[in-house]
């Protein structure tokens, strides 16, 4: 370990539990972890208990419900540890005798529910709930408010799940949620709570349900029993539906610092014994779940506040995968523990690999959302863009190769650079090709701007790790068909990747694709049209605004982002935000018919409008450069195209595609 990081690897307590080190992984949603009875699959097993070998000192399950009566799930949604008692703590018992095998710690995160922010692919044909008759976050619905015989039998619920929880051997439970706007959290926000009953008023009323929780499970299990609590410090509402972006100046509706640090001490004066801190709420979806336009470490000096006002451990997750910031977060006394989600999807090993001084070996997360909240808000399934594995360790681990075979990969993008990564730990002999002189195909264009940091980090990892196996890699060789031939490999994967596409726009000059302007080949005037409002066009409009420049964005389509997905809300909604807030002027359902001497004609409404512009850049998508596949498909018996090669998707799907293939090769 360097001895820079001793201090992230020191003992923490949490009550009378002790952790090995400042590590925890923070909760996600554990959609697809389930049986149908509300019990851990082997899936769900397996992924924690990868976790905990990795390293991690305290693993925080994802949400489970305790109740399935008021608030009706469907099932198998996320384990439940009051639906079916017995079953659940049989297989929540292998889970915590697996974890502690690692010596690491497991607290079981409960729900009181969602209320108004339940996903509507999870809420089925179930009414919402909430404290009061309030709009629904996603459905045009009123939510039905809960009558106080509901709210305490959640809370008799609470007690029955910790007791099983602790008989199966959880060393303690986090509460969900005073936080992003869920149920309890809904209870304790008065622009929710309209409630004239002893659950709504002032702050102690609305603080009620969550207090009677604490305290039934404390009577039920003991003071021994920690019990954490999931709290965001500030809402960042500016009216339903809508949050307001870093550095804006608005008039809070939800909970405000002040109020939030006042929360905090009542909330720990109840009995709480840990505060897991945040800050936002479903209405301002991009705080709770933080894309790469964010900061990293953003919760950091609300997890302080909070630290200065209570006697108890915080833990602050939110874009913490910098060790020097975790590292300065300690030290500072913003926090006691460090919070890993996505990072430890991306990477389970993140902490082991930090401790044995290998920090460059530690796969980066690309805040992008695709592989989990993505594929959670539309599939109900959890996993990782860069990590197949993620979620389904055991079907997905490596196995080694039968017969090793001498492989040809055509493309250093990054599914020619995972397929040689997997095929190299298999036992097999992949060689390298790439035409240009770096590794990393269109991350390289994709992470110039700042906001795109750990897409140019993913491509430094991939240069790392297979320097580090060993994998013949030959950089600024463009590859023939009659090269290969004349290789004659036992097998050939193609991982060529895409070309931009362009229109013909007539004799304009300065028409110039995103990925030239991108890497500097070519300039972007201080009047820029960007036509296409897809992920790249919206992102490269951003990242030209951002340097002072005027920006136009033209799509064909009625709105930006429509052609992307499965893109998480938080991502979508906050880029879709940052536009107009950098005053990038929007034309939707509107084509671009040609250059001009002036900038470039655009039909829109029935009309023919002229903008000015220096430059025109063309973000309208990509097309397979399959050419190389088409001239060796019949030569070769082993032969697979992958990536952008077969089908242009996005990052997550080139990595998957790489590592399905060879890991079956």
């Amino acid at each position: 370990m360097h001895q820079k990081y001793a201090k992230l690897f020191e003992p923490v307590s949490i009550g009378p539990v002790e952790l090995k080190n400042r590590y925890a992984m923070a909760p996600m949603g554990p959609l697809g972890l389930s049986d149908s009875e509300g019990g851990f699959n082997q899936r769900g097993i397996d992924y924690y208990v990868e976790r905990a070998r990795g390293g991690t000192a305290l693993i925080i399950t994802g949400v489970t419900f305790v109740d399935n009566q008021v608030e009706k799930h469907a099932m198998p949604s996320v384990p439940c540890p009051t639906h079916n008692s017995i079953h659940f703590v049989r297989t929540a018992r292998e889970l915590t005798e697996r974890i502690h095998a690692y010596d690491a710690k497991i607290f079981l995160q409960m729900s009181a529910g969602f209320g108004r922010v339940t996903i509507p692919t999870n809420l089925g044909d179930h009414p919402p709930v909430a404290p009061s008759p309030i709009p629904h976050r996603w459905l045009n619905k009123t939510c039905r408010p809960l009558a106080k015989e509901e709210i305490r039998h959640i809370v008799r619920m609470f007690g029955i799940g910790a007791v099983n929880a602790k008989r199966a051997g959880f060393d303690g439970v986090e509460i969900h949620a005073v936080h992003e706007g869920y149920l309890l959290d809904q209870f304790a926000i008065s622009f929710f709570n309209q409630r004239t009953d002893e659950y709504g008023g002032s702050l102690e009323n609305r603080l009620r349900f969550a207090r009677e929780v604490v305290e039934e499970i404390k009577e039920r299990c003991g003071d021994d029993f920690p019990v954490a609590l999931r709290y965001s410090v500030k809402s960042f509402i500016k009216d339903w539906r809508e949050g307001g972006l870093p550095g804006e100046t608005f008039e809070e509706k939800g909970r405000d610092v002040e109020e939030g640090i006042e929360a905090a001490k009542l909330l720990v004066s109840y009995g709480y014994d840990a505060l897991d801190v945040d800050v936002g709420s479903y209405d301002t979806w991009w705080w709770s779940h933080p894309p790469m336009y964010m900061p990293k470490g953003l919760y950091i000096p609300y997890a302080k506040r909070v630290k200065e006002a209570v006697d108890v451990p915080v833990i602050c997750a939110g874009r913490m995968d910098n060790p020097d910031l975790a590292l300065d977060a300690i030290n500072s006394g913003a926090c006691d523990i460090i919070g890993l989600g996505r990072p430890l999807l991306a990477d389970p090993e993140y902490v082991n690999k930090l401790r044995a001084g290998k920090r460059e070996l530690i796969r980066p997360c690309l805040s992008c959302h695709e592989g989990c909240m993505g594929r959670i808000q539309e599939y109900s399934a959890l996993g990782c863009a860069v990590n197949p594995a993620a979620c389904r360790e055991r079907e997905a681990r490596l196995t080694p190769a039968l017969q090793p075979k001498k492989v040809m990969i055509i493309g250093g993008g990054v599914a020619g650079c995972e397929a040689a990564r997997v095929l190299k730990l298999r036992g097999h002999e992949p060689v390298l090709y790439e035409k240009g002189d770096r590794l990393g195909g269109n991350l390289l264009a994709g992470g110039v701007p700042d906001f795109k940091e750990d897409d140019r980090a993913l491509a430094a990892w991939y240069e790392n790790v297979l320097r580090d196996l060993q994998v013949e890699v030959k950089l600024n060789t463009p590859v023939t068909a009659e090269m290969v031939r004349q290789e004659n490999p036992d097998a050939v994967i193609v991982a060529t990747g895409s070309i931009p596409k362009r229109i013909p726009l007539g004799e304009g000059k300065n028409v110039f694709t995103a990925k030239e302007v991108l890497l500097g080949e070519k300039p972007a005037g201080e009047r820029t049209v960007v036509v296409g409002g897809g992920l790249v066009g919206c992102e490269l409009a951003l990242w030209l605004a951002k340097q002072g420049k005027q920006v136009t964005l033209v799509e064909e389509m009625d709105e930006l982002l429509a052609a992307n997905g499965p893109l998480c809300h938080a991502n979508s909604d906050m880029l879709k935000a940052l536009i107009p807030h950098h005053g990038i002027k929007v034309m939707t359902s509107a084509k671009v018919l040609r250059a001009t001497e002036k900038g470039v004609l655009v039909q829109a409404d029935g009309e023919e409008k002229e903008i000015e512009a220096d430059t025109v850049v063309l973000a309208i998508g990509f097309n397979p450069d399959k050419t190389l596949y088409e001239e060796l498909k019949h030569d070769f018996a082993e032969i697979h195209r992958i990536g952008d090669a077969r089908r242009v998707a996005n990052i997550m799907y080139a990595i998957w595609d790489a590592y399905e293939v060879a890991s079956t090769l």
